[in-house]
């Protein structure tokens, strides 16, 4: 198998547990600080992907343009108000949260 397959299965299995899940399931990661917030301009499995396979540059590119952040608390706040429904997937620690 080469890379590339690899990679295209990763990202396919990643794809797979990618699911929408009301906000409020997802507060007590938020509590223990491992909800992380993707922006809507970036791939949720494409980021999820990187975040998988520890690639450090890239995850510190987004974090340096506000891409990719812990949940802020007044975001937690607005997503538990209006009841919303997230994109989410587990790279564990993580739970990566898009709207």
């Amino acid at each position: 198998m080469n890379k590339s397959n690899g990679c295209d299965i990763a990202k396919e299995k990643v794809n797979l547990e990618t699911s929408q899940i009301a906000w409020k399931e997802l507060q007590r990661f938020f509590a223990a600080g491992t909800a992380v917030f993707v922006a809507s301009d970036l791939d949720l499995v494409d980021v999820a992907y990187q975040f998988s396979v520890d690639n450090k540059d890239q995850v510190a590119l987004w974090l340096q343009h506000n891409q990719v952040a812990l949940v802020s608390d007044r975001q937690a706040l607005e997503w538990f108000d209006a009841d919303a429904d997230v994109w989410a997937v587990v790279v564990k620690p993580w739970v990566l949260v898009q709207e």
